[in-house]
């Protein structure tokens, strides 16, 4: 048995899986945050973590070979070495150390990730502004602390969380410009995602139920679980979540980057994951439609002729990916008479926004796309799916997994896979 856990924003989930060629999921629980003071942030995920162990079943938690955990990318906290909390962590969205990007511009290379008020290295800058003893110290990732309260040795990481820190992911070390900082004792080590950290504590071993030699891998970030568990393994493979906003992945033989659309590469073994997202999404829809209406009348348009209206549908102005502009406004007119003509522009418009984010990567080097797997709730909408591939001009698969601790749990289970992520089952759409 294998158990992924996914640390979200709104809450955790664990799954566990049996190695098969086709991992077949036995337990699948969830775990709802509630909304507490910064400074209760960290018990609230201990107390997600021990929670989801203790919810699975005897038989399930003396079978466990492995454990690995995602969290979200940019979210960090300062540790002592032992890894207990000094502060509240500061989370993915969190933006208050902006003033120091100035600063980071005279260390860092132009358009690199970190210059970015929400960047990984921002926040630790932030973190330790008035530390003296910078040796006693750790800055860990969410996904870093919580494995290490199962395997007891904080102080390492993987190289998907920290390339927001200033890792090099082409190099496999951090570049000098980082090491001559006075922040560089702080810094965790960096192994590769899916790596044995080691065997759980024979605490954690006693209070679960757990076999001694359970061990637990080096994680990776949400999205990038997400990534894994739709079954896109092969270069050309791109993955599309239409949610609120469009986010789009493409698995490419080369490395992609530009600042100026926000596009950077993760590695992926010998490959690499470049990816972008736009402000437009399903949030623009549900401006104008409820969910009832959005069903129906996607089930009236006729999704293989195209629509004449040509909108560029946000919420508010302002465009990074596949158009840079912050001040770009939303083009939302003219609006037909019939409902259904109009939320026929708007799809269609999407699809094209997707496509252009699509050729945007491959323009900029990345690997010609073979196919897309969709996941968020746009997915699942028959009619839209028809206009992007039409878009698109290449198939589109529903993955049978969306969840990111499933991803994960396939990241814990590489061993038995011979270090390699299985491919899925999937529907060809």
């Amino acid at each position: 048995m294998y158990l992924g856990i996914d640390f979200g924003t709104s809450g955790a989930r664990a799954i566990a899986i049996r190695s098969a060629e086709y991992p077949e999921v036995v337990a699948d629980s969830r775990f709802a945050f509630s909304v507490v003071p910064e400074s209760h942030l960290t018990e609230m995920w201990r107390s997600a973590l021990f929670e989801l162990l203790d919810r699975l079943s005897n038989d399930i938690r003396e079978q466990l070979q492995a454990i690995a955990i995602n969290g979200t990318s940019g979210t960090v906290l300062k540790c002592d070495r032992s890894g207990r909390p000094l502060t509240p962590p500061l989370l993915y969205n969190d933006k208050r150390a902006a003033g120091l990007v100035a600063e980071l511009k005279d260390m860092a290379p132009a358009r690199s990730l970190v210059l970015s008020a929400s960047s990984t290295l921002t926040k630790v800058l932030w973190l330790t502004r008035n530390e003296d003893r910078l040796s006693d110290r750790l800055c860990l990732h969410q996904a870093d602390w919580l494995a290490s309260l199962l395997h007891g040795r904080p102080g390492v990481t993987d190289y998907h969380n920290c390339l927001k820190l200033g890792y090099d992911v082409t190099e496999l070390r951090y570049p000098d410009w980082l090491q001559e900082m006075a922040i560089a004792p702080v810094l965790p080590d960096v192994v590769a995602p899916g790596s044995d950290l080691g065997c759980v504590t024979p605490n954690i071993a006693r209070k679960f139920g757990l076999p001694a030699n359970c061990m637990v891998r080096a994680g990776t970030t949400d999205s990038i679980a997400a990534f894994w568990a739709s079954g896109a393994n092969e270069v050309g493979d791109g993955v599309t979540s239409l949610g609120s906003t469009l986010a789009i992945k493409l698995l490419s033989a080369d490395r992609v980057e530009d600042a100026r659309y926000g596009i950077y590469s993760h590695r992926f073994g010998d490959r690499w994951l470049a990816g972008g997202a736009s402000n437009t999404g399903g949030a623009v829809l549900k401006q104008f439609f409820s969910d009832a209406e959005l069903r129906q009348l996607s089930t009236e348009i006729e999704g293989d002729r195209p629509s004449p209206l040509d909108y560029y549908p946000l919420t508010q102005p302002g465009e990074r990916f596949p158009i840079n502009d912050p001040n770009l406004p939303p083009r939302l007119s003219p609006r037909p008479e019939r409902d259904i003509d109009f939320l026929h522009g708007l799809l269609e418009s999407i699809a094209r926004i997707e496509a252009q984010g699509y050729e945007l990567l491959q323009q900029l080097g990345a690997s010609p796309i073979r196919r897309v797997y969709s996941a968020g709730g746009g997915a699942v909408n028959e009619t839209w799916t028809r206009i992007r591939s039409r878009h698109l001009g290449v198939p589109l698969v529903l993955p049978q997994h969306v969840e990111a601790a499933y991803g994960t749990a396939l990241l814990a289970a590489r061993e038995a896979f011979g270090g390699a992520i299985p491919l899925n089952p999937t529907t060809i759409i």
